[in-house]
């Protein structure tokens, strides 16, 4: 009897997408790492390129059903990218404008199309989880080292300005990696979920040596919220408000020992730049300010695209946008935009919520950890051209899609 030659499964290979995925969300974070800063091809387009083959492979092998309640966030998603090029038509910038559109037209919707696809499917999903834990973990341990050596490492330069971007990117990447950690401990049982919760802890602490103060609270929120949304979807109620309740405990508790003795945040420099810097350091109030007070005069349909950092007299800066999405929606784009901006965004998160109780646990606590540290960030720190923010989206949006295998 002849033996069947062995065949490549398409479905099971479509669930490489979820690897490649994390690879693409986290590439930024990913250039921390030694082996990769030195990497001759940038990590960003090569996890770009990579990512391609598999995920149209799960699209091609999948069936996905989609609730009617995605239908309005999709859409004003939609309306926003077309609003938007519609408002880069009156921007008083040109340099700005230009990038903010190529990033956010080429790279958020499929981006977004990817977050729908990768969180909907079970096996892609699987391997995104794995990569983003691998990832964090060889990440946290590169920073830790670099911090001790003394060096910046981002795609293998050491600058001063570098530093920001690393410790954002990086605080972002172990934000959801301790989370996850935290989640799969609640899951598992007897030595295995004290290893998981060995990691978590890890993992935190590094996350507290870069100085990303909107990353640490991330994490703070995720590592109490995805074990939450784990035992909320298994129906475990009771249990799921007394973590939120232990959690809300242990910070305020945390916090108040840091305020009182603040010698012990040293040598963690998120800790140091939270108890010794705060907000009133930070350059957002006066870009917060500034935001609304242009957004007044450009009543109702705002400055144009791309046109904020001009308009406050920054210039052709896009490094100077008001690091808020709902605040540049609404400066840039007018009334038109901030609407379209709550209800995509908005319309996700409040998606995510409703629907936490029909999703498996593991499931629930895997968007959660790897949507709220980035939502964090929407708010306080990344702009609308961020392909992770929209990869994040789709990721809140999947919660509406439902993922099969097709026969044949």
């Amino acid at each position: 009897m002849r033996t069947p030659a062995p065949r490549l499964d398409p479905a099971g290979l479509g669930g490489l997408a979820g690897a490649c995925a994390a690879a693409l969300h986290f590439a930024g974070a990913l250039k921390s790492a030694p082996v990769l800063a030195a990497a001759p091809l940038d990590p960003t387009l090569l996890a770009a390129l990579l990512l391609a083959p598999p995920l149209l492979l799960l699209a091609a092998t999948r069936s996905f059903l989609l609730a009617p309640s995605l239908a309005l966030p999709l859409a004003a998603a939609a309306a926003l990218w077309l609003w938007l090029l519609l408002a880069a038509s009156w921007s008083p910038s040109r340099i700005v404008v230009a990038e903010k559109l190529a990033d956010l037209l080429l790279m958020g919707p499929p981006l977004l199309v990817a977050g729908l696809l990768v969180g909907a499917d079970e096996a892609a999903r699987r391997w995104l989880v794995a990569a983003t834990l691998a990832a964090g973990v060889v990440v946290g341990g590169s920073v830790a080292l670099g911090i001790a050596a003394g060096e910046v490492r981002l795609g293998g330069v050491g600058r001063p300005d570098a530093l920001r971007v690393q410790y954002q990117l990086v605080g972002l990447l172990l934000a959801s990696a301790a989370a996850l950690s935290a989640a799969l401990a609640v899951a598992a049982r007897g030595a295995r979920r004290v290893g998981w919760l060995a990691l978590a802890g890890a993992l935190g602490v590094a996350a507290l040596l870069p100085g990303g103060r909107a990353g640490a609270i991330g994490m703070a929120a995720a590592l109490v919220a995805a074990p939450a949304a784990f035992l909320w979807a298994e129906g475990r109620r009771g249990a799921a408000g007394a973590l939120v309740a232990t959690g809300l405990l242990a910070g305020c508790a945390a916090a108040g020992l840091l305020l009182a003795d603040p010698a012990l945040g040293e040598g963690f420099l998120t800790l140091e730049r939270l108890l010794g810097q705060g907000l009133e350091a930070s350059a957002r109030p006066a870009l917060w300010t500034a935001a609304l007070s242009l957004a007044g005069e450009a009543m109702p349909w705002g400055l144009g695209t791309g046109g904020f950092t001009v308009a406050a007299g920054f210039g052709e800066r896009r490094g100077l946008y008001p690091h808020n999405h709902a605040l540049e929606a609404l400066a840039e784009g007018g009334l038109p935009g901030l609407l379209l901006w709550l209800l995509a965004f908005g319309g996700g998160a409040l998606l995510l919520l409703r629907r936490l109780s029909r999703l498996g646990g593991a499931r629930a606590a895997a968007l959660v950890a790897l949507t709220l540290p980035m939502g964090v960030s929407v708010l306080v720190s990344t702009d609308l051209g961020n392909r992770m923010a929209w990869f994040a989206l789709g990721l809140a949006l999947s919660s509406a899609v439902e993922a099969e295998e097709r026969d044949g």
